[in-house]
């Protein structure tokens, strides 16, 4: 039986925001900190939301997430199509994903609040504070749940030693084009493995598209991506797809500076060793993030959110911790690792390339929705007890 009624949830992002509609679910009545002072309308680059995810934000109240993207067309740089697989996703960017599940939360009775940079906690025998950077605390809580990104400060809080982000060698780019110039892909994500890049993109029946790349480039953090003004990237991302037979080219033509998005370097973390201490734990990409290459990494942090509402609404913290990652370990790194081989294709050399090229047509064959189904079909049980 659980003694858990009130929720510090540090972070206002994505991961934040669904936890703390899930902990409402579960009875809990949680508080959202984010250290920004304003919202993060516009942050951000695409993602995709998997089936897995869409039942996790369904669940939270959160009912159409995108436009439907329920195809990858995966081609080389000569424009020949190398494989095609049939995945039931949606194609949607994280500003517009973040602000819908920041009004749902503020109408569902969440009390977000901003300028909130947590430093430290004060834990008890009766609970947990968060400290400030201002020196000021929250109220007491029975539990903080540390929902704060990639570069989680709770993560460190829980375990000084625990691991940084690894970098795949790749920076993110993308862009929403008014004028695309292509004919309507449909509901097909096209995705190309250029020469020197990886380029995706999808075109719609309103003459809009979107476009994204990964360049192979040596690490730079997110503030140095942008200390790069947007014209420079753009001529260099022309650059590198110069030659190859995609349209790359004519949409980065036909993309305004002011509009590119610079989603930084792209990251992820194979092993957090430890996911919980005393009164706090770590739920999304502060505990498993993955790499965007992999599809999940917003469908991961929803159902981990809902996982842990549902252990906490059952047992007591403690054994409600241990049950959350008993439920959650094994599923979430090995998406991660998935992430991580397909990272390894984009910044492929000329060996690698003829390698890809003649070994992707057959994944694609075995790739079958059978054999995904550990992926997109993982469903959580809420109803069901959860049991130390």
């Amino acid at each position: 039986m659980t003694s858990t009624r009130t929720a510090i949830v540090v972070g206002g992002g994505i991961a934040g925001p669904v936890a703390a509609l899930a902990l409402r679910r579960a009875g809990i009545e949680a508080t959202v900190h984010e250290s920004h002072t304003g919202t993060a309308d516009g942050v951000g680059g695409a993602l995709s939301v998997a089936p897995n995810g869409r039942a996790a934000l369904d669940f939270v109240g959160l009912d159409r997430v995108g436009a439907p993207m329920n195809a990858i067309v995966l081609q080389n740089h000569r424009g020949r199509t190398i494989a095609e697989f049939r995945q039931p996703m949606q194609f949607t960017w994280r500003a517009d994903l973040y602000r819908r599940l920041y009004d749902l939360a503020l109408s569902e009775g969440v009390d977000v609040r901003h300028g909130h940079e947590v430093v430290g906690v004060q834990e008890t025998a009766t609970g947990i504070r968060a400290v400030f950077a201002d020196g000021t605390t929250s109220e007491e809580a029975d539990v903080l749940v540390g929902a704060d990104g990639l570069n989680s400060t709770v993560r460190r809080l829980i375990d000084p030693e625990a691991p940084k982000p690894r970098y795949s060698g790749l920076l993110g780019f993308g862009a929403r084009v008014d004028g695309a110039g292509l004919p309507p892909t449909g509901d097909r994500m096209y995705m190309a493995f250029g020469r020197r890049a990886f380029f995706g993109y999808q075109s719609f029946d309103d003459g809009t598209g979107v476009w994204f790349a990964n360049l192979p480039h040596p690490y730079l953090t997110w503030r140095q991506v942008r200390q790069t003004p947007n014209e420079q990237w753009l001529r260099r991302l022309a650059e590198v797809f110069d030659g190859d037979a995609v349209p790359a080219l004519e949409l980065l033509r036909r993309t305004p500076p002011e509009d590119l998005v610079t989603a930084g370097p792209m990251e992820d973390l194979p092993h957090v060793p430890h996911w919980h201490r005393g009164r706090m734990v770590l739920v999304g990409d502060s505990a498993h993030a993955t790499s965007p290459s992999s599809g999940q990494g917003a469908s991961l942090a929803a159902e981990s959110a809902v996982e842990l509402a549902r252990a906490l609404r059952d047992l007591p913290y403690d054994q409600a911790f241990v049950a959350y990652e008993r439920a959650r370990r094994a599923r979430v790194e090995r998406v991660i690792a998935e992430g991580a081989r397909t990272n390894s294709k984009k910044a492929a050399g000329p060996v690698g390339r003829l390698v890809r090229d003649a070994v992707l047509p057959l994944v694609a064959r075995l790739a079958t929705p059978e054999k995904m189904a550990w992926q997109y079909d993982h469903r959580i049980a809420w109803d069901a007890p959860v049991t130390a």
